[in-house]
């Protein structure tokens, strides 16, 4: 082996660990933007699921307002004092069968 052949050597093995080193520095910063990428992507799914868990309450109570509101006793007592209705006499019903 000639000193050329020694220098080669070395500088093949220098340029391979140049690019060695360089192909860890992207994993590595691959590995850091992943991990980043996905902590943001779960403090939004986070942020998400807070908002369901909101509208999931708002909802149960906007049914229990609407069957409060629904009920036929409240609706036939807003009938009687606001519209001033009245049951008409039972021989007046005409009875419809399906």
């Amino acid at each position: 082996m000639t000193a050329r052949q020694g220098r080669t050597i070395n500088k093949t093995g220098v340029i391979g660990l140049i690019a060695l080193l360089s192909v860890l520095m992207v994993s590595a910063l691959a590995v850091i933007y992943s991990k980043n990428y996905s902590r943001s992507i779960f403090i939004e799914i986070e942020r998400h699921e807070r908002a369901l868990d909101r509208y999931e309450v708002e909802w149960g109570q906007m049914q229990l307002e609407l069957s409060t509101l629904a009920e036929q006793n409240r609706v036939e007592a807003i009938a009687r004092e606001k519209l001033k209705l009245v049951m008409p006499p039972r021989e007046s019903i005409i009875y419809i069968k399906p």
